[in-house]
């Protein structure tokens, strides 16, 4: 790791965007107007403010965004209450980047790409997937699977709608869990709408949303074919100091801010029971 990354960063937040009710993008730079630091789709930054306390959050921004870099956070707790009462001008502070990211340009390079996420899951997999936009010659063809509660909570709606669905070669899937007024898409679990899309299954799957919900998800897609090895994950949500000193994210022999958090799920199968 850059030892510049444990090294707190003075940051101003450039712009805000409310995403859904409970969730806003923040776009942060450094205070000469410039990107703070360069990573990888996949990594995380840790935010913090003296007197109010520090998060470990995903890169929402693809490293192809030169400008800022984005944190999409739903407001949850006492710090996200607080980042989400910014407004823009302020500063905060941010070291970064943690994490190993998902191998963009090497694993998943040539190969077709099934994107699936629920909720403010689909924050990390936006970094992968606006990556691969961005490189489309280096991948195949593109399917992203995206659910939530209600058509309100869908995040980046604006920008699924009027960019992901008009890049070539890529399929966009939306659903939300029960029927409401105004919604004429599908209706229904993320889970269940992977299995009735039947995906062959010469794929890279990438992964992300509640616990409950890659888990019926990787079920799913063992039954339609799917090796573990194929799919991967994020587990940022457990990542604490980032660098491996609390030790409040170890299991076993594996630590997730250094040996992750992305891993492959044939990886997690490794890791003790308790996990």
């Amino acid at each position: 790791m850059d030892k510049e990354a444990l090294i707190p960063q003075l940051g101003v937040v450039k712009e805000i965007e409310e995403m859904t009710p409970d969730v806003k993008t923040f776009r942060i730079v450094g205070p000469d107007g410039n990107k703070l630091f360069d990573q990888i789709p996949g990594q995380c930054g840790m935010l913090s403010m003296p007197g109010v306390g520090e998060g470990m959050f995903s890169i929402t921004s693809s490293p192809t965004e030169r400008r800022y870099q984005e944190f999409s956070i739903k407001r949850c707790g006492h710090l996200t209450t607080w980042l989400h009462g910014m407004e823009e001008g302020q500063e905060i502070c941010i070291r970064g980047p943690y994490g190993n990211g998902f191998p963009v340009d090497t694993d998943f390079k040539g190969k077709d790409m099934l994107f699936i996420a629920g909720g403010i899951g689909l924050a990390p997999v936006r970094s992968v997937i606006n990556y691969c936009r961005a490189h489309r010659e280096n991948y195949g063809k593109m399917d992203i699977v995206y659910g939530s509660r209600s058509k309100e909570d869908l995040c980046f709606i604006k920008e699924i709608q009027s960019e992901w669905v008009n890049t070539p070669n890529c399929d966009v899937w939306l659903t939300i869990d029960r029927e409401e007024e105004g919604w004429d898409g599908h209706v229904g679990f993320v889970p269940n709408y992977v299995q009735e899309l039947n995906f062959s299954t010469d794929k890279i799957c990438v992964i992300c949303g509640p616990p409950v919900m890659i888990h019926f998800t990787l079920q799913g897609l063992k039954k339609l074919g799917f090796t573990e090895s194929q799919v991967y994950t994020t587990l940022e949500m457990r990542m604490k100091c980032g660098i491996g000193k609390c030790g409040r994210c170890n299991v076993g022999d594996k630590y997730v801010c250094k040996d992750g958090p992305v891993f492959r799920c044939d990886q997690l199968d490794l890791l003790p029971p308790e996990y």
